[in-house]
């Protein structure tokens, strides 16, 4: 056991650490409170940052959805306005496939006619003897020049004509009447 002066010099220093412990304590509890401030001040401002920074990409977002929101319009514009002018097309071509239609008819209805007359005249020339020139009216039908100036023996039809009136007749196919 320990004798009564170590005894006495121990719990000396017990009430030594027992008087000093509060001033320690006390700047224990002053150094955990800075540090806990720090650390609290150091979170507030990480916290605002993170706020900035998510505010910043949802500024950004905003951004790019506007952006792509007018792009989307004005790709929306212009496709409508490729297809309006895909069905203005259409219909032009709808009408120029009738017109080609038409005329292709009344060409074949032409050269079927035309077939017939010089059927016609060949027949009355071997019967009578006479030329093709004298068969038909010269305000009609006029010889035509060849490439060396020389004139061939085929016939042009003069567009004054009375066949050829078949000609410039109106063709009846519009845009209004191929609606789809």
């Amino acid at each position: 056991m320990a004798s009564p002066g170590e005894w006495a010099s121990s719990g000396s220093s017990t009430l030594q650490q027992i008087i000093s412990s509060p001033n320690q304590e006390e700047e224990l509890q002053a150094k955990m409170d800075e540090r806990k401030r720090k650390r609290m001040e150091s979170n507030r401002e990480s916290a605002k940052r993170s706020r900035m920074r998510k505010q910043q990409q949802l500024d950004g977002l905003m951004a790019q959805v506007a952006h792509l929101k007018k792009e989307n319009s004005d790709i929306a514009i212009k496709v409508n306005l490729a297809i309006q002018n895909y069905l203005k097309i259409e219909s032009e071509n709808c009408v120029l496939r009738a017109q080609i239609a038409e005329l292709s008819t009344r060409f074949q209805s032409l050269d079927g006619l035309i077939t017939s007359v010089l059927d016609l005249d060949v027949t009355n020339n071997h019967r009578s003897g006479g030329g093709i020139e004298g068969n038909f009216p010269v305000s009609e039908y006029t010889a035509a020049p060849s490439a060396g100036g020389a004139v061939d023996n085929c016939l042009m039809i003069s567009p004054w004509s009375s066949a050829a009136s078949y000609l410039n007749q109106p063709i009846m196919a519009s845009a209004d009447m191929l609606q789809y």
